[in-house]
């Protein structure tokens, strides 16, 4: 789907679970035709129950439900909760389950966190409905109102048609409902919906290039798996080197994948050495996914590492807006404010094992990415 800039947007911007799940819930309750969702991650458990819940109140009063996860995101998914959204009459479908037949078709998968109530609201971000989303982990949406919906439509009728799709009583393609047209095109935000289908088509990837080599002032990018292609490493070295303030929003000691955290330190240093800023956030594990560069924000799934390049469906949606940009870049002070800032000299005198450990997963990992 080409990715086109739209006029006569509005974007909130939802950080942490305490904002964007009170918002998501009363806009599928508020639901009166359709709820569209597609997740990679949904797990069983408390937040889990609330969400079946608030499905199957959806379809009893008469809302078509169409809900799409990944085959392997939603392994944690108990067989009773999908016998149950199929039971209250929710079109369940997965993307991609695992098969015997075809190992290496195993590695795509669809990262992508979509919510379309009637065609007129969407939100999009890191989340999935998992416990660990509602407080344990820090997560970041933007709520999405205006002609961008419908290609957040669009993306979806692409993925739910997919021959890799399962499941489903109906084998009908989707016809994405046109959300109603604003007063005026030139009210609200322009934004447009960009995505990345692994290596056969990475729009997602070129777009942020092009914003990083443009850039005249930040490039500040959050994203909790730093394990950057050589290619961003180098574009984000040489815009610090040109006098753009570069900053990186990092996981630090809170990681549900410590390995992941360690193999990206290793490029640590030559960034430092360029003049690349780096934060490690404390509190908690930070999930979001999130950058702006001037007056250019995008927010969504992808975390710009090589397997969400390689393998994944990602998505995210970009935002050209001063206002929006600021609230932002806040957002990005106070997360900074947050974190430990990771210091060159102290960074070299690093211990021993430290740099075993980095050289150990980053092994691995370039091994697994075959991206050495």
């Amino acid at each position: 789907m080409r990715a086109t800039w739209k006029g006569g947007n509005r974007f909130e911007l939802l950080p942490e679970g305490k904002r964007f799940w009170p918002a998501m819930r009363a806009a599928i309750e508020g639901a009166r035709e359709q709820l569209w969702i597609e997740l990679y991650l949904m797990e069983s458990g408390a937040l889990a129950e609330r969400f079946v819940h608030t499905l199957e109140a959806a379809v009893a009063r008469g809302v078509a439900v169409r809900m799409m996860l990944d085959g392997v995101g939603s392994m944690g998914l108990a067989r009773r909760d999908r016998q149950r959204l199929r039971a209250a009459g929710v079109e369940l479908r997965f993307f991609n389950p695992l098969s015997v037949t075809r190992l290496g078709g195993n590695l795509m998968r669809d990262h992508r966190k979509l919510v379309v109530v009637d065609g007129e609201v969407a939100f999009t971000g890191g989340f999935g409905i998992v416990d660990e989303f509602v407080d344990a982990w820090y997560e970041v949406a933007v709520r999405v109102e205006g002609p961008v919906v419908h290609d957040w439509m669009r993306l979806f009728a692409q993925v739910w048609d997919s021959p890799l799709t399962r499941g489903g009583r109906s084998r009908a393609r989707l016809s994405p409902r046109l959300p109603p047209a604003p007063a005026s095109a030139e009210e609200g935000a322009r934004g447009r919906v960009i995505s990345g289908r692994g290596h056969r088509y990475q729009a997602i990837r070129l777009s942020l290039h092009g914003r990083i080599s443009t850039a005249r002032q930040r490039l500040w990018l959050c994203t909790p798996y730093f394990v950057p292609t050589l290619s961003l490493r180098r574009q984000l070295a040489q815009a610090a080197r040109r006098g753009i303030d570069v900053r990186l929003l990092l996981a630090g000691g809170h990681h549900d994948h410590p390995g992941i955290r360690y193999a990206g330190q290793r490029f640590y240093g030559r960034l430092l050495k360029a003049g690349v800023q780096i934060y490690e956030f404390q509190p908690n594990f930070i999930h979001a996914k999130f950058c702006v560069a001037d007056d250019w924000v995008s927010l969504g799934s992808c975390n710009f590492d090589h397997w969400s390049l390689q393998w994944n469906l990602e998505a995210n949606q970009e935002i050209e807006d001063s206002a929006f940009a600021a609230e932002v870049a806040q957002l990005f002070m106070r997360n900074f404010a947050a974190s430990q800032r990771i210091d060159a000299a102290s960074w070299r005198r690093r211990p021993w094992w430290q740099r075993v450990r980095e050289w150990a997963f980053g092994t691995v990992n370039a091994w697994m990415t075959r991206l050495k």
